[in-house]
This record gives structure tokens, sequence and C-alpha cells, in this order.
């Protein structure tokens, strides 16, 4: 199964350069990704934009696969993604700031979305974890009667990727993937919950 890590964006309200480079516990954001997906046997394909040069180089020294979209938009490069390698297969999505993530929270996921027999998925974390964590959530809605926020992982079936998909909503009790970078703020949050792990 093939994992597209989304790693197209800037950061700049961070404004510390290239988003997926940006260090948590000295790692960039998107080793954390790369590694889990790797451990948890999918292949994967980082999906750069001319935003991000740095990010492509780092792939290209770390010997990780790359498509460079056009960086129109996160749906609008996942699209032109899918629809230029001609996969036709479910695949996982995920954000390159998400470096909470596990193989065991991959494989999870693989294998509640395998047994539910839909073409899509996307995973949730309750709201209430993200507040606990300082991190603030952009959108919310109710999964399995628990307010919850998606956490920037997901499936989705790439014969159709532009097509409305029949989605699972998997909801995860994991404090860690609250751990979403977008601001000084979070990205100090982020090093004292993992700080606090090690």
């Amino acid at each position: 199964m093939l994992a597209l890590i989304m790693a197209g964006g800037l950061g700049t309200r961070m404004n510390l350069g290239e988003k997926p480079l940006v260090t948590v516990c000295g790692r960039p954001m998107i080793s954390y990704v790369h590694e889990a997906f790797v451990d948890a046997g999918l292949e994967v394909l980082a999906v750069v934009t001319p935003r991000v040069p740095m990010t492509k180089n780092w792939c290209r020294a770390h010997g990780i696969e790359f498509f460079q979209a056009k960086g129109i938009g996160y749906v609008e490069d996942l699209s032109e993604c899918a629809l230029e390698i001609d996969e036709d297969m479910p695949m996982f999505t995920c954000v390159a700031d998400l470096p909470g993530i596990t193989s065991r929270i991959i494989e999870d996921v693989r294998e509640r979305w395998a047994d539910s027999g839909m073409n899509a998925c996307s995973v949730w974390v309750p709201k209430a974890l993200f507040m606990e964590n300082s991190i603030k959530c952009q959108y919310s809605e109710s999964v399995d009667g628990i307010e919850a926020c998606p956490c920037g992982l997901n499936i989705f079936d790439g014969s159709s990727p532009s097509a409305p998909q029949n989605e699972l909503k998997i909801l995860l009790n994991e404090p860690a993937l609250t751990i979403n970078v977008n601001t000084p703020e979070e990205l100090k949050a982020a090093e004292e919950f993992f700080g606090n792990k090690t």
C-alpha cells in the first residue's frame, strides 16, 4: 500500500522556513512521518511543491521518492499526484507535520478501514485532547458522539480522487496525534510533549 506524505507547505506562521523540515527534538517533522510508514511496511512518496526546494533536497538525500506538484493547494496537489502516478488503489495520505504518528497507529487504522469495506477513511481525535496539549483545533464535528478534530491522516481511493468517497471516520484517543505544528506556540508544545516521552 502506498502512503503519500503531503510536504508542500511553507509554514509561514512559524517563520522557520519550510514546514516539513522544522525540527522537533532535533529531527525534521517529516522524518517522523516517513519512519512510521516505513516501519508499517508501506511504500512512501513525498508530495512536494516549488515552495519547498529544501524539503525536496532532503528527500533526495535520504533516498525518499517524491512527486513535485504545482502547489495550488492540498486537495489539488493530492489529486494531481494521484492522477499523474496512475495509482488506482486505496492509499494513505498524511500531513508532514504530524510527528506523533507511529507504525502502530497506522496498522490499527489500516486494519479498521479494511474491515469496514469502505473506500476511504479519516482519523479523528477528541477535541478535549487538543485543548489539554494547548493545540488549536481548526475544525471539529461530532464523531461517535464526541466532539473531535481531524488529525491529518487519511485513506482515499486513488481510482477516483476527485469524486465523493464512502468514508469511515475513526476516532482515536491518541494524544500524540494532536501535535500538528502550525505556530511557534504549537512547536513549543510539541517539544514539551515529546521531550517528556524520552
